[in-house]
This record gives structure tokens, C-alpha cells and sequence, in this order.
């Protein structure tokens, strides 16, 4: 490894270049959107009646049109009955749905009080595996519901942890990414996902938000399968517990896409009692289009392959770069699929390594983000997302993240 004086020089020369490089969310770079243009088209609305003669220009179908539900389902290996289609984030979804059980409880209790308003000890508590998803947190931390990290381990969450905090009341259930967990892009174990479904929490009206973000987001034909959470969770009768999610925004357009929640028939049945309150009716023509243009699941797949093509030589370069400065100064992952790559550096360092480069022109996501409260108790995870910027300005940034890890750790060494 260099000298620090080295590194510093090799700094300075880096920050005099005014880099203005952006790896701090996990965003589709502008040829990945190019590949939705068609979407576009008018000609997937020109016959605005879905296939059960519903005009969707108009008032009604807030469960959603037939043909969305349908790919929904095909996609999350669901039945059609049990998808509610809704607008474009399924970030809305969650957290909808979570300040709803705050306020008005599951719905499929009876004689039960939200979240909020039962007796309790202390606060609502959430399970957090982590590292983990930074926007998971916000809802929560917003919601006044109180954070228990879970240590993520090689086939997903601590289980052994979740079974003991699950025996207390107050935890009311647990949010994660089994499919190419965000940052580190593991998928859940077969077994883990049978831990899951075996739980047998002490709150009745316990929740697993199950939030399938990048379920054909595979970075080539090899990539992770995840195993069906309400196929084991109906065999054992838990299949209440879990509320699954999804959306389109890394398929077609983040802005402008469609999402849905996928439940048990009784988690359908509340939320569609719930939902003849809230709209008459989500994007209906967006529904429409979004499932002619991909027309089934196997459609949508392929051009998730389209997709990988333009993902993996970035990812490549990361890791080809990873491995050139970093081996032996620090762990990275190596995901099969998804949109991020955990980096783990020795503790103390990963606050620094992130001031660093936002000082020489590369944001990264924030230190500490992937933990709850923003903290990082070793201050080593970083989350690098590779697929916004153009190949070359990626491997320029992640250049100097290399650069900057190894500064910092030269600096506590």
C-alpha cells in the first residue's frame, strides 16, 4: 500500500480536477430509461378499455384493471385476486400502509386498536435488518415507531434474533429486501424464508413487510431465486402476517410507473375497505399501458435482460476496481442482481472516506444511512450505487472512492 504522504499527493491531484459525481442513490442511468420510450406510445391507450370493459379514463377499478393485476401476479408468482395495483412507488404503499396500522390497525382483527393506541409498554417497535434500506428507516423514525436492528448474516436476517424480539407485544413486525437486499444484495435462503413463515410472533397483528423491489432485477440468466413466501406461510396459516410489494420504477420509469401490494386474501379484503374510503381509482390508463407494452411476466423479463446488459459492465468495473485497490483493506459484495454493492471498511473509516470524496466532487450515500437513526455503530458500511453514472465518469468516481477508503484507513492505521 502507498504512504499516506503518497495517497495525499495523489488526493490533491484528484481534488484539482473538480469531479462533480453523483453514486449516492440507486438510480437508472438515461440509457436504461431509453429503453422504455415505446412506452410512450399512444397506441397502448388508443383502446382505452381494459379487457373487462372498463373505460380506464374514467372513475372506478381501484383494486386495479385485470391485465395489471395479472402481470403483478405472474411476476411475484401471486394469485391475480390477492395484487392490488397501485400508483407509481411502492415506497407510497409502505408507508401508507404502515401509518395506517399506526392509526387503524391491521383491519383484520376485530376489537383491535391501531398500533399506536394499544397498551404497550413502551413504544412500537419495527425489526431492521441491517445493513439495510435508508428509506425502510424514514418511514419508520416519521411514524414514531422505535428501530431493532437485525445483523444480516449470509442467508438474510439473524432468525434467531427476530424469534426471540418477535416474543414481545410491542414488536408489531419487520421491513425488508429479500431479493437482493439493499445494499448488500443477498437473497433470502429457502430456509430463511421458512423461518419466516414459522414465526410465531406474540402480537397477533404482526407484519412483515415484504418488499420485493428487484424480483427480476438479475444481473444475468444465473441470478438469486427467491422462494415463495405465501406458498410456505399458507402451508403453516401465517400468511396474514406478510404484505409483499413491488413496483415498475427500475423497470419502465421511476416517476411514471405502477406499483401493487400482494396479501392474503384477508390482508386484500381489509385494504380494499380501506382503499373505498381513501380513492375512487389510481392511474388506470398507466395500468393499461404498462400491461400491453410488456403484455406478461416473460415479457417483462426480457427486458429486464436488456436491462442487465447495460448494469453489469458497470457493476464490472466497481468490482474490477475493488479488487485492484482494495483487496485486503476491506470486504465488498459481489450481488448477482439489484442496484448496490455494500462496502464494508475497517471501522472508524467509512465517515471519513465518504467526507473525502464529497470534498474532491463524489457524493456518495450518506455514512450510516444503511443503519436506523443514520448510525453505524463500527462507522464501516458504505452503500455504492453503480448504475446513474456513464461508464467512464463511474469508473472515475469510483476511483477516487478507492483512493479515499485507502486514505482513511492509512489515516486510523
Amino acid at each position: 500500500m502507498q504512504s499516506l504522504s503518497e495517497l495525499t499527493k495523489d488526493y490533491s491531484a484528484a481534488r484539482a480536477r473538480r469531479l462533480q459525481l453523483d453514486m449516492s442513490r440507486g438510480k437508472p442511468g438515461a440509457d436504461q430509461l431509453m429503453l422504455s420510450r415505446g412506452l410512450l406510445d399512444a397506441r397502448w391507450v388508443e383502446q382505452p378499455k381494459s379487457e373487462n370493459g372498463l373505460d380506464c379514463r374514467s372513475y372506478g377499478g381501484p383494486e386495479g384493471i385485470p391485465e395489471a393485476r395479472r402481470l403483478f401476479g405472474e411476476m411475484l408468482d401471486v394469485p391475480t385476486a390477492q395484487v392490488i395495483v397501485c400508483g407509481n412507488s411502492s415506497l407510497t404503499v409502505m408507508y401508507d400502509y404502515l401509518a395506517q396500522c399506526m392509526f387503524l390497525g391491521t383491519g383484520t382483527e376485530e376489537r383491535s386498536a391501531g398500533w399506536g393506541f394499544q397498551p404497550r409498554r413502551g413504544k412500537v417497535k419495527f425489526l431492521c435488518p441491517v445493513p439495510g434500506y435508508d428509506r425502510h428507516f424514514a418511514i419508520l423514525e416519521q411514524l414514531g415507531i422505535e428501530m431493532i436492528a437485525i445483523p444480516m448474516r449470509a442467508q438474510g436476517p439473524d432468525m434467531a434474533l427476530v424469534e426471540q424480539y418477535a416474543r414481545d407485544p410491542d414488536v408489531k413486525g419487520l421491513i425488508c429486501v429479500p431479493k437482493y437486499s439493499n445494499p448488500e444484495g443477498k437473497t433470502y435462503s429457502d430456509e430463511t424464508v421458512r423461518a419466516f413463515a414459522n414465526l410465531r410472533p406474540a402480537a397477533r397483528d404482526f407484519r412483515v413487510i415484504w418488499d420485493n423491489a428487484y424480483c427480476v432485477h438479475d444481473l444475468d440468466d444465473q441470478g438469486d431465486v427467491l422462494h415463495n413466501i405465501f406458498e410456505e406461510a399458507k402451508a403453516v396459516g401465517t400468511e396474514d402476517y406478510f404484505v409483499e410489494v413491488t413496483s415498475f420504477s427500475k423497470i419502465s420509469f421511476p416517476g411514471a410507473g405502477i406499483s401493487c401490494v400482494a396479501a392474503s386474501p384477508a390482508n386484500i379484503a381489509a385494504m380494499q375497505k380501506r382503499m373505498a374510503a381513501q380513492t375512487i381509482s389510481h392511474d388506470k390508463l398507466n395500468q393499461l399501458r404498462h400491461a400491453r407494452y410488456f403484455g406478461d411476466a416473460a415479457g417483462v423479463r426480457a427486458h429486464m435482460r436488456r436491462h442487465a446488459e447495460i448494469l453489469r459492465p458497470k457493476f464490472g468495473v466497481v468490482l474490477e476496481l475493488f479488487a485492484r485497490d482494495l483487496t485486503g483493506l476491506a470486504q465488498w459484495t459481489v450481488p448477482k442482481g439489484g442496484y448496490f454493492i455494500s462496502l464494508d471498511l475497517p471501522g472508524g473509516c467509512a465517515k471519513r472516506t465518504a467526507q473525502l470524496c464529497k470534498e474532491a466532487g463524489v457524493v456518495l450515500t450518506s455514512a450510516g444511512a444503511t443503519f436506523p437513526g443514520g448510525i453505524d455503530p463500527e462507522d464501516k458500511n458504505l452503500r455504492v450505487a453503480p448504475t446513474f453514472p456513464p461508464l467512464e465518469e463511474l469508473r472515475a468516481a469510483t476511483e477516487l472512492l478507492t483512493l479515499c477508503a485507502r486514505i482513511a484507513i492509512a489515516e486510523k492505521t
